[in-house]
């Protein structure tokens, strides 16, 4: 199983030893890869739409896998059972839909070793429900793939207070300040700056608002940088 690089940065964030839930695991590929390479010792791809999970169950059987991952048609985590998991792994999907599904599972925090999440969009959102329901970020990736740029993070329980920076641009992010991450910003302020070009002729209260939340994103950026 040869994985991308989102997938790969994901996979590597999971605990060794862990047993792991996949929510929309689509083609199953990281819970394949980790039992392959002994990194795990079972999992649960689980996905809410019957096409993606029976594509799953092929490649889990393709492998040769299937005593060692089940499929299971589940909305988020709702079938999945307490104590079933040590990590649970929600990857590829908005950051909305992301909360929806941690949200799902009240006392979460006190059921799991471990999350890892790559949400798609409203990171930001993303790290600020997960500072208020009990998650603690140890560590984050970031990656640029064919064009885009993806953020993962691993969390375990415990307590963060996380600045208006760290949520957007990620707290361990900032520490590490990799080549892509800068690269990252570089790439956001060049969007912030053709924004403003844009409001420029912009009248009116709600022109002069955007420009303001604009100009204060430029100036996070910069104390980033």
């Amino acid at each position: 199983m040869v994985l991308s690089q989102r997938l790969m940065a994901v996979s590597d964030l999971v605990s060794a030893g862990n047993r792991l839930a996949d929510i929309g695991t689509d083609h199953a590929f990281v819970p394949i890869y980790l039992v392959e390479h002994g990194q795990i010792p079972s999992a649960i791809a689980m996905d809410v739409n019957p096409g993606p999970l029976a594509r799953a169950d092929d490649h889990i059987r393709m492998h040769g896998l299937a005593d060692r991952i089940i499929t299971r048609l589940s909305d988020g985590l709702d079938q999945l059972a307490p104590g079933e998991a040590d990590t649970v792994l929600v990857a590829g999907m908005g950051g909305a839909l992301t909360v929806r599904i941690l949200e799902q599972r009240e006392g979460l925090a006190g059921d799991v070793k471990e999350l890892v999440l790559q949400p798609q969009s409203e990171i930001a959102s993303v790290r600020r429900f997960l500072e208020r329901s009990g998650w603690r970020i140890v560590s984050e990736r970031m990656v640029f793939e064919e064009g885009k740029y993806y953020q993962m993070m691993r969390c375990v329980p415990g307590k963060m207070r996380l600045s208006a920076a760290e949520a957007e641009y990620g707290p361990c992010l900032m520490q590490e300040r990799s080549t892509v991450w800068s690269g990252y910003l570089l790439w956001r302020k060049e969007i912030l700056d053709r924004n403003l070009l844009r409001l420029q002729n912009a009248e009116g209260e709600r022109g002069e608002k955007r420009r303001r939340e604009i100009l204060e994103q430029r100036r996070m950026i910069d104390a980033c940088r």
